[in-house]
């Protein structure tokens, strides 16, 4: 039997097949609200034709689709999902001061990077949004910096400068861009690259660690192999840390947080 790994990010969604620990398939498709339960069990469906499934987990920025997985996973598949949300089991203390905030796929890709490293950790999650999450060597989430994608910050330069039109994004030959497209890949590419590696090297400095550093991201092929202080690549790390996430809360309800009572004057 095998488990479901779901990660639904605002570009792209993610589906992985678990025997045990290792990954046997998986797939990217594109994110789309608007899809119905209908239109998911379709898609769905004809992916995992022949396989057989015992759960499923779930991370989801997208939050009109949650419902959405649920009824698909609960209804139509048979299969108990976890969700991650306040009250999950993750396994890492929480330094974050507002964690009803924090993104589910920040978290999980924290809890994945503290299960490999077994310390101090830095996940660098190029996607949509670049989000850099720290945890300590005894295992506390710490928090993280969230910063514009490298497609996103591209679209913004181009639709606010008439001059300028869209490129590839690819590694220019060399920094100084003897075109204004090598200027742009230049800027875009190793300008995101230099924000990276410049923020992790803060984190490192701040904390005095010297954290292990693993990319990740639909992007992470792209930009990881340019940046100096990334160690390890896995286009897969938020995956593996919904497997984690998954057995360490099937079967068992989720913990109830304690409301804080007003002490009388």
């Amino acid at each position: 039997m095998s488990l479901l790994a779901i990660d639904v990010g605002n570009t792209n969604t993610v589906l992985g097949i678990y025997e045990g620990e290792r990954l046997t398939r998986h797939w990217r498709v594109e994110t789309n609200p608007a899809r119905t339960v209908d239109e998911h069990v379709v898609l769905v469906r004809e992916l995992l034709r022949g396989v057989a499934l015992h759960g499923a987990a779930l991370s989801c920025v997208v939050p009109a689709l949650t419902p959405t997985i649920r009824a698909l996973c609960r209804a139509h598949l048979g299969l108990e999902l976890v969700v991650v949300e306040p009250g999950i089991r993750t396994g890492l203390a929480m330094l974050y001061e507002t964690p009803h905030t924090l993104g589910s796929d920040r978290l999980v890709n924290a809890v994945a990077a503290h299960a490999r490293t077994k310390g101090a950790a830095i996940v660098v999650d190029f996607g949509t949004a670049t989000k850099i999450e720290y945890v300590t060597p005894d295992g506390a989430y710490a928090g993280g910096v969230i910063c514009p994608g490298v497609r996103i910050a591209s679209e913004a330069l181009f639709a606010g400068a008439a001059r300028l039109t869209a490129v590839e994004l690819r590694r220019p030959p060399q920094t100084i861009g003897r075109t204004t497209i090598q200027a742009l890949q230049s800027g875009i590419v190793l300008g995101h690259v230099a924000t990276a590696d410049g923020l992790v090297r803060r984190i490192q400095r701040e904390h005095g660690v010297r954290a292990r550093v693993i990319a990740t991201g639909g992007l992470a092929p792209l930009l990881a192999g340019e940046c100096e202080t990334i160690d390890e690549v896995d286009e897969f790390l938020t995956l593996d840390g919904l497997r984690l996430i998954y057995e360490r809360n099937a079967g068992r309800p989720p913990r109830r947080r304690r409301v804080p009572t007003r002490r009388a004057h």
